[in-house]
């Protein structure tokens, strides 16, 4: 049995105090921290906040070795005492995937808090902590008296600990109990969503419910379950555990018009993963290595197909509508083909690469990748067509794999997939390994046209200057410089000041466009460095600035079939 224990009782340092606790096996250990957390695919070296590492046994400190940044030996003695591992770790990065420690509340993932004792990290451990006066400790596992108890070390860091002056909410999926647990930062409360949406709950509750159908199960896959939501005034994203979800979002967002209806699809995505990538999971993930990066050629199943999925689930749930989820689809679909990263990274490389590119992005990864959360949907959504022309769906293949490899822990390859997909349909044996190796795009009009929908291309009003600007510290500043675009080829770069064209200053992002006239040279005076340098502009034609995607008009009765069975084919009931 590992001990461990936490205290967070000095939140004005952000300062978390761990000690661990067990009788030592080994005569030399290995202790090491987890470099990153599954389901954000980047080495974070959490080491970096670890501080003040010290051993002792029998009253005596043990001499540490570094092996390695975030690992260390230490010798010990069998026969003697308990050992104890006491270090402090810096809580001050608000993320699903690191630790916050503040007056208000403590965040921490557990996977950036607690060292890995070698040849124990299948033996039980359990939780505690000490808090705050009046706070309280929320963790997704099973508790007894003051400790929570884990099955091993992954069970423990797989659960976020959320801790503070909160309120618990409770709501049931088909009898599985289901927590909700609300920090509303930056000196809200809950009660500020629950007062705007009161039907909060029952949403949340009809959406799990649509999950469970979508994957043809009668309760969710975990026998409990937590929500810890952080209600910023900006924000957005989520990280899955076996047991919970950690979310983030933004009040901001929540008053736009599709505001909640995108908070239900972030709950939705996340709640699928505990399915798919949680427990049907790649075999590079099976079991994990914390301290170095798997590369997982699949991670366009796991994160692509959810983000297409989950953009039904609140439809399926009632929540939405078919044209709600028309625009979602388009924009998806317009963000795609207005990315020409898409020509020069293969959606297998761009799982491959996640590692080092997606989580790395900056100014200029737009020309030169693309993600595999967004080309996965799209080419979930030419899977999901293909396979409705059948008389399959992509719903099939999902449950056929959860019954052949999740529901068994059995970890899946790429020919798993290819393979399950195949005897769906024999031809995409071929048709899905181009679209994962090869650069061209899939035939998505073709795939639309069957259901009676179409792509609609909407021009820019102004020439093209391949640049994107925005104020910075009282300058416009170019934040985007398209590759082989106008700009590129007159010398601008990203972090550019923009200060005027043709003899008159730029002041807004608006007054490029419209100073530009398409196949004339313009005068662009830019500073660099403090240095003042004039550029030659050649603008081209307006360019295509979105897509939309519109119903087509007049539909055969076929196509206006099969376009109502796609739509509705999350609304059944569970066999």
């Amino acid at each position: 049995m590992v001990q461990v224990h936490l205290d967070l009782r000095d939140p004005h340092q952000h300062l978390v105090a761990v000690q661990i606790s067990l009788q030592p096996r080994l005569a030399c250990m290995r202790l090491a921290l987890p470099g990153w957390t599954p389901g954000s695919y980047l080495i974070r070296d959490y080491v970096r906040q670890l501080e003040s590492l010290v051993v002792i046994q029998d009253g005596q400190e043990r001499p540490l070795r570094r092996l390695a940044p975030a690992s260390w030996s230490c010798d010990s003695n069998p026969e003697g005492g308990e050992l104890q591992i006491s270090y402090r770790v810096l809580a001050t990065e608000l993320s699903v995937r690191t630790c916050h420690l503040d007056q208000q509340h403590g965040f921490l993932a557990l996977a950036a808090v607690i060292l890995e004792v070698e040849g124990e990290r299948w033996s039980p451990h359990t939780l505690s902590c000490s808090l705050p006066m009046g706070w309280q400790a929320f963790v997704p596992l099973p508790q007894q008296g003051s400790r929570w108890q884990a099955r091993h070390f992954d069970h423990l860091i797989d659960s976020p600990l959320e801790a503070g002056p909160h309120n618990e909410l409770l709501f049931t999926v088909l009898g599985v109990s289901h927590r909700l647990v609300i920090w509303a930062g930056d000196g809200g409360d809950e009660q500020w969503l629950l007062d705007r949406h009161p039907q909060l709950l029952a949403d949340l509750t009809a959406v799990c419910e649509a999950c469970c159908r979508l994957m043809d199960v009668d309760q969710p896959a975990s026998g409990h379950y937590l929500v810890i939501l952080h209600l910023l005034d900006e924000g957005y994203g989520g990280l899955e555990h076996d047991d919970s979800t950690v979310l983030v979002f933004g009040r901001r967002n929540l008053e736009k018009p599709d505001g909640y209806r995108r908070f239900l699809q972030l709950v939705a995505h996340e709640y699928l993963h505990q399915w798919n990538v949680r427990r049907l999971r790649p075999v590079q993930l099976s079991p994990i290595d914390y301290h170095a990066p798997p590369i997982v050629p699949t991670l366009w199943f796991a994160e692509g197909v959810t983000s297409y999925l989950d953009q039904f689930l609140p439809l399926s749930a009632g929540l939405s509508d078919a044209e709600a989820l028309l625009s979602d689809l388009g924009d998806d679909l317009s963000r795609y083909k207005l990315t020409p990263g898409r020509q020069v990274q293969s959606l297998r490389s761009s799982s491959e690469e996640a590692w080092v590119k997606l989580y790395k992005a900056d100014a200029y990864a737009p020309d030169s990748q693309i993600s595999y959360y967004l080309k996965g949907a799209v080419i979930a959504l030419c899977l999901d067509l293909h396979l409705r022309a059948a008389e399959s769906s992509l719903m099939d293949v999902l449950r056929s794999l959860w019954r052949s490899h999740g529901r068994w822990g059995r970890g899946y390859c790429e020919d798993d997939l290819v393979a399950t997909f195949a005897a769906c349909a024999p031809e995409l044996q071929h048709q899905l390994s181009v679209w994962l190796h090869e650069l061209d795009d899939p035939d998505v009009d073709r795939y639309l046209s069957g259901v009676g929908l179409a792509l609609e291309a909407e021009m820019a009003a102004n020439p093209c200057a391949g640049l994107r600007a925005r104020h910075e510290g009282g300058q416009l500043v170019a934040t985007r410089v398209v590759r082989g675009g106008p700009a590129e080829r007159a010398g601008v770069m990203v972090g550019d000041e923009l200060l005027a064209i043709d003899q008159r200053r730029l002041r807004q992002p608006v007054d490029l466009g419209s100073a530009l006239a398409a196949g004339q040279q313009h005068e662009l005076l830019i500073c660099r460095r403090s240095q003042l340098r004039c550029l030659s502009l050649l603008a081209d034609s307006p360019q295509v600035e979105r897509y939309r995607l519109k119903r087509l008009p007049d539909p055969s009765d076929g196509v206006l079939q099969r376009q109502r069975a796609w739509l509705h084919q999350h609304s059944c009931a569970v066999s």
